[in-house]
């Protein structure tokens, strides 16, 4: 069973922003299975009570989320399950490395992967894979720095963004799937040694993750919120957090509360490492004083 310990709250403060996020809860994650950890990316269901997730090992996490006046304390009838290739067997060999998850409004699930580059879509989570077109520049992605972040907005247009810019001066290209094919028109600009973790998009903002470690201090992890309508030129930094204060974040999602309170749930890959934890830790976005 997963274990946990209640949450409690402190402030982070974000760099300039008129919004930033304010910690609410952290709580480690433990399973009694090998197969339990590395988890790279996250959905949440639109009241806040369960989650999806997807490991570096080819698995899916399904949980529902415990909650006690809004905070999370744990998690309840979780699952670990394997994602299935194309031809409905589970993945196996090259092909586990999941790292990005995005669910669209009529159920759609899209996968992306490492290793071997690519982005896989079902109709639901029991449904059998097939094949997103790829574009030319996914087979020369670094093998440990593929499309590590996945979002669908509100029309249903994928986007996907790799780990790695290429160059701390280059831009993250942002791939936009329409009508078929992939468009490379959008970028965001790279700001220090942040790489790309995991993205969402919440009410036309596109959310994105980021993280930097800091040598023996651990990692900083980052979020920065993009605006959708001005082709991603507007932009704010949410949240930055101090070295070592949480693990290695790679998974966001954002939803809103009963009383329209914007939150984002961020889970972490510990990699299938002792030193590495596996943690789920929740923010409220308010105005800043």
């Amino acid at each position: 069973m997963i274990r946990f310990i209640l949450a409690f709250s402190l402030w982070i403060s974000p760099a300039l922003a008129s919004e930033g996020f304010r910690f609410l809860s952290e709580i480690p994650l433990e399973m009694d299975s090998e197969a339990f950890g590395g988890f790279s990316s996250l959905e949440i269901s639109a009241d806040g009570q369960t989650l999806v997730a997807t490991s570096d090992r080819g698995n899916w996490l399904r949980a529902n989320i415990r909650r006690e006046g809004g905070v999370i304390l744990g998690l309840e009838a979780a699952r670990l399950s394997p994602i299935l290739d194309s031809t409905g067997k589970p993945l196996d060999g090259y092909n586990t490395d999941a790292e990005g998850l995005a669910m669209a409004a009529d159920g759609s699930v899209y996968v992306s992967f490492e290793g071997n580059h690519r982005v896989m879509v079902q109709s639901d989570l029991a449904a059998i894979p097939d094949f997103v077109p790829k574009h030319p520049d996914f087979p020369k992605l670094q093998n440990n720095s593929g499309l590590e972040a996945l979002a669908v907005d509100e029309n249903g247009m994928l986007i996907a963004i790799p780990e790695r810019s290429g160059g701390y001066e280059t831009p993250f290209i942002v791939y936009r799937l329409i009508d078929g094919s992939w468009n490379t028109d959008w970028s965001i600009p790279r700001e220090g040694e942040y790489l790309v973790t995991g993205a969402d998009v919440f009410e036309g903002q596109l959310y994105v993750l980021e993280r930097d470690l800091e040598g023996l201090f651990g990692f900083t992890n980052r979020i920065r919120r993009f605006d959708m309508a001005s082709g991603l030129q507007e932009a704010e930094t949410l949240l930055t957090t101090p070295a070592g204060r949480f693990d290695n974040l790679e998974g966001i999602a954002i939803w809103k509360t009963e009383d329209q309170e914007v939150r984002a749930l961020l889970i972490s890959d510990d990699n299938f490492r002792f030193f590495q934890h596996s943690e789920l830790v929740e923010f409220a976005l308010v105005p800043m004083p």
